[in-house]
C-alpha cells in the first residue's frame, strides 16, 4: 500500500450506526465464550458427577477439532470473499449456534458420569464448529475494510464494549437462571434456552451490521492465493503473526482458566457460592468503563506498549488472589477488578493488532489468518479449564452430583486456590515474553507497515 493509499484509509471514519450493528454480533458470541467457560466444568463435576480429570478432557478434546477446522473455515471464508465479494453465507450458517448452545445443557436425566461427559463433548464439538463459522468471517471484517491503524482500534473498541456487555449479562444471569446455590439440571436447561434466544437475535443484527460496513468502506477484494495447508504454512511463517498469536494463546488460556475457577473459588475458598456473580461482575464490568481509556492509551503510546501494561497488571492481580481468604473479601474483589481492567485491554488490543498484521502481509488471506487466530482462541479456551481441572485432580478434589455435599481436603483447597492465582500469573509472564517479540506496531502506526 502506498503512502497516499494509507492516508486515504486513515481518513475513512466509519458511521456509528453500522459500528453498533457490527458490534451487536459480539453480544451473541459473548454468551458462547462466557457461559461454557464459566459453568461447564462446574456443571460436569458438581451436577453430572463427572470426575475432574474426565471433565477436563471433555472440554479439551473437542478443541483438537478446532485446530483443524478453524483454518479450513478461514480458507473457505477467503474463497467466498474472492468469488462473491462477501463472507455472508458462513455468517448465516453460524447463526445456528444458539441451537447447539441450548442442547449442550440439555443432558438427559438418566445420564451421569462418563455418559454425560460424552453428550457434552459431542454437542461442544458441534457448537464450536458453528461458532467458528460465525466468528471467522466476523473477525475478518476489519481487514476487509478500507480503514487505517486507529480506525481499526475504534472499530474493535465498539466490539469490545458490546462483547463485554454480553459477557457481563450472561455471566450474571447464567448462575441465577440455573438456580443459584440450588442449581439443577432443569435450571441449567432453562438458562440455556433463555440465553440462546438472545444469542440468535444479536447474531442476526451482527450480520446486518457487517453488510452495512461493507457498503460504507469495503476495500477491493484481493485475489485469493493458495489455500489449505499452504495458506496455513504461509501464515505461520509470518514472524509478526507468530509472536502475536503465541502471546494471545497464553492470554486466552489464562483468562479462561480464571473464568473456569470462579465458581470453585467462590464456593470453596470464600465459602459462598452466590459470590460467583460478584466475582464475575468484578471481572467483566470494568471493561465497560475502561475500554475508552485503553483506546486513548493505545493512541498515545501504541497498541504494543499498552498491551504489555495490561498483561503485567493481570499477573499482579493474580498473585493477590493466590493469598486467598486471609487477604479479605474487599481486597480479593479489588484484585479481580484489576484482572477485569487488564482483560479489557487484552481483548481490545490484540484483536485490533490482528488486522494490522493481515494488512501488512497483503490481506490476501484474511480468512486464513483469522482462522488460525480463532483456533488459537479456542485452544486457550480449552487449555484454561483443563489446566484448572488438572490442579483440582492433583489436589484430590472430589466430584459430586447436584444437591450432594462433599467436604474437600486441605490439599484440594490449596490446589483450588493456587490454580486460581499462581498459575494464571505464571502463564501471563509467558504471554509478556512472547509479546515482546512483536515489532510491527511502530511501522503499522506510522503507516509504513501497510
Amino acid at each position: 500500500m502506498t503512502g497516499l493509499d494509507q492516508r486515504r484509509d486513515d481518513a475513512v471514519a466509519l458511521p456509528r450506526g453500522p459500528l453498533v450493528g457490527f458490534a451487536a454480533g459480539s453480544l451473541g458470541m459473548g454468551v458462547w465464550v462466557t457461559v461454557p467457560g464459566l459453568l461447564l466444568l462446574y456443571f460436569l463435576t458438581d451436577v453430572l458427577a463427572v470426575t475432574p480429570w474426565l471433565a477436563g478432557l471433555t472440554l479439551l478434546l473437542p478443541k483438537i477439532a478446532d485446530v483443524l477446522l478453524h483454518p479450513w473455515i478461514g480458507h473457505r471464508c477467503d474463497v467466498e470473499q474472492a468469488r462473491r465479494g462477501h463472507r455472508r453465507r458462513l455468517l448465516l450458517a453460524g447463526c445456528a449456534l444458539p441451537v447447539a448452545f441450548a442442547a449442550l445443557f440439555a443432558v438427559p436425566g438418566d445420564l451421569t458420569g462418563a455418559a454425560a461427559a460424552g453428550w457434552v463433548a459431542v454437542l461442544f464439538v458441534a457448537g464450536n464448529l458453528l461458532f467458528a463459522a460465525y466468528q471467522v468471517p466476523y473477525l475478518a471484517t476489519p481487514a476487509d475494510l478500507r480503514i487505517g491503524y486507529h480506525e481499526r482500534t475504534r472499530l474493535m473498541a465498539f466490539r469490545m464494549v458490546v462483547l463485554t456487555l454480553g459477557i457481563l449479562v450472561s455471566g450474571l444471569l447464567a448462575p441465577l437462571l440455573t438456580g443459584g446455590d440450588d442449581a439443577t439440571r432443569a435450571g441449567y436447561l432453562r438458562m440455556a434456552v433463555v440465553l440462546a434466544a438472545g444469542m440468535l437475535a444479536a447474531m442476526a443484527v451482527g450480520v446486518v451490521g457487517i453488510d452495512r460496513l461493507r457498503r460504507t468502506a469495503a476495500a477491493p477484494a484481493a485475489p485469493h492465493g493458495a489455500g489449505g495447508w499452504r495458506a496455513l504454512a504461509a501464515s505461520l511463517r509470518d514472524r509478526q503473526f507468530r509472536a502475536l498469536v503465541g502471546a494471545y494463546l497464553a492470554m486466552s488460556t489464562t483468562t479462561h482458566l480464571v473464568l473456569a475457577g470462579v465458581p470453585y473459588y467462590a464456593e470453596y475458598e470464600l465459602g459462598r457460592p452466590g459470590l460467583t456473580t460478584v466475582l464475575v461482575a468484578a471481572f467483566v464490568a470494568p471493561a465497560l468503563l475502561v475500554t475508552p481509556a485503553w483506546l486513548a492509551l493505545a493512541r498515545r503510546v501504541g497498541k504494543q506498549r499498552a498491551l504489555l501494561a495490561g498483561q503485567a497488571a493481570f499477573a499482579a492481580g493474580s498473585l493477590v488472589l493466590a493469598v486467598g481468604r486471609p487477604a479479605g473479601l474487599p481486597v480479593l474483589v479489588a484484585a479481580v477488578a484489576v484482572l477485569g481492567v487488564a482483560f479489557a485491554g487484552m481483548q481490545l488490543l490484540p484483536f485490533s493488532m490482528l488486522p494490522d498484521v493481515i494488512r501488512a502481509a497483503g490481506a490476501q488471506r484474511a480468512g486464513t489468518y483469522t482462522g488460525v487466530w480463532t483456533a488459537t482462541e479456542a485452544t486457550g479456551a480449552a487449555l484454561g479449564p483443563y489446566a484448572y481441572a488438572l490442579c483440582l485432580a492433583a489436589g484430590g478434589f472430589v466430584a459430586s452430583s447436584a444437591g450432594q455435599t462433599v467436604t474437600q481436603s486441605p490439599a484440594a483447597l490449596d490446589a483450588l486456590r493456587w490454580g486460581f492465582g499462581l498459575l494464571p500469573a505464571a502463564v501471563m509472564v509467558v504471554a509478556v515474553l512472547l509479546q515482546r517479540r512483536y515489532t510491527l506496531d511502530g511501522s503499522a502506526r506510522s503507516g509504513t507497515g501497510h
